[in-house]
């Protein structure tokens, strides 16, 4: 690495440096509480994937080039240069971590390894050695932003095309339209996934629920956010931003996307209107009696994974219990406590990585498959792409023998009048 590139990246590293983030990396006592908490390493048990030895990466770095001791004393004060070695160690620990947090939640001093773990993205980007996919990913969703008039024509045929299969769901009154797209006024702007199966299901229950409601033009996932480049985050986050102050809606609805509920909650900043998880919304329909369930229709055992970013890291955990109180005869938790529930073992952009991740996933995984074997479920349902992707091929990995399902479409499957 030349000295010119080092000076680039060790400025971006700067630009992390807040005042809780140097808390992190000067708090570790290396008490190895956080050891077990890491499902990585509970299933595969290599000090590489404790969260602590991820840490110390680039707590090392942040000792040599940011405090006394590391400079003048590097050896003592156990800092580590940043070279091209120094970023391949970078690039493992960042992308063996799927940011759940739970590593925090036994920390005693709550140390925050996702956060520091953005630093390890961050300089990967800095020096063009992240995962190429996810950056593609990324300036897609930006350049559709850029130019949305090129995909308008497209995206209203095909939601056109999708009105029969939601009438099927719901065949009800659906409104002036059964999908309503570019409403101004609405009360909610709902931001789904790309697909029918993000769709479908939610604009039934929208119009169950004869809800104010139109489409967003733009997907909810944001690449930025997986691939830890804080200006493609936000240019993402923007476009929907925009949508909803264009559109002047009270409330932007988030879909089934951990990630894309969390950055568009926490990082959106102080708006004219609300940010909720569909969740949320629909337990709210529950309690204000808009839509009835019929629980008869979902007989056998069913789980619930609660998606790390939406419960650990944004708090949405009594709303999707409140549901399944309604939707299901036999409902059974994973954990005694969600908060500590094991992550799936999809998140941090490895499921986004496909095929190459598949194997790793799988192994560093071990620990919710034997989770969801010992509840005896026959369904385990979650609110996450990610997290449906990957409780799929664990499924199939280790013969659980369960059927994976979003839980917008079990709400959907189970409305009555």
């Amino acid at each position: 690495m030349d000295e010119q590139t080092r000076q680039d990246l060790l400025k971006l590293f700067e630009s992390k440096l807040n005042q809780a983030m140097r808390l992190y990396l000067e708090t570790c006592s290396r008490c190895g509480v956080c050891t077990q908490a890491c499902h990585v390493y509970a299933s595969m048990p290599q000090a590489k994937y404790i969260a602590a030895y991820r840490a110390e990466i680039v707590r090392r770095i942040y000792k040599k080039y940011f405090k006394k001791q590391g400079e003048l004393m590097p050896s003592l004060g156990e800092s580590k240069s940043l070279t091209d070695m120094a970023l391949t160690e970078l690039y493992e620990a960042a992308y063996s971590c799927t940011g759940c947090r739970r590593c925090m939640v036994y920390c005693p001093f709550g140390i925050d390894t996702q956060m520091i773990m953005s630093i390890a993205k961050l300089l990967l980007v800095g020096a063009h050695a992240e995962p190429e996919i996810l950056t593609m990913l990324a300036d897609t969703s930006i350049a559709k932003g850029e130019s949305l008039d090129i995909f308008r024509e497209g995206f209203l045929a095909s939601v056109k095309n999708l009105e029969a299969q939601v009438v099927e769901k719901w065949k009800a009154e659906a409104g002036e339209t059964v999908i309503p797209v570019d409403k101004e006024g609405a009360d909610l702007l709902y931001v789904a996934l790309a697909g029918a199966h993000s769709i479908i299901p939610a604009a039934a229950v929208f119009n169950a629920a004869k809800e104010n409601w139109t489409l967003s033009f733009f997907e909810a996932v944001n690449f930025g956010a997986f691939v830890g480049d804080p200006s493609r985050t936000k240019l993402i986050l923007n476009r929907i931003v925009g949508e909803a102050l264009r559109l002047k809606v009270k409330e932007v609805c988030i879909c089934e996307c951990g990630t894309a509920f969390r950055v568009m909650k926490q990082l959106s900043g102080k708006q004219p209107f609300k940010v909720s998880s569909v969740t949320e919304v629909h337990a709210r329909y529950l309690r204000e009696g808009r839509i009835k369930l019929d629980k008869s229709r979902n007989p056998e055992p069913v789980t619930y994974h609660d998606p790390c970013q939406i419960a650990r890291n944004a708090g949405i955990i009594d709303e999707p219990r409140y549901i399944l109180k309604h939707l299901v005869q036999d409902y059974r938790e994973l954990a005694p406590e969600p908060i500590y529930n094991w992550c799936c073992g999809g998140g941090g952009g490895l499921v986004a990585l496909g095929e190459d991740t598949l194997d790793f996933r799988m192994k560093s995984a071990k620990v919710k498959a034997e989770q969801i074997k010992k509840t005896g479920a026959k369904t385990v349902c979650t609110a996450c792409e990610n997290c449906h992707t990957q409780l799929s091929d664990l499924s199939a990995h280790y013969q659980l023998g369960t059927e994976v399902k979003f839980l917008t479409s079990m709400v959907a499957d189970s409305l009555v009048k």
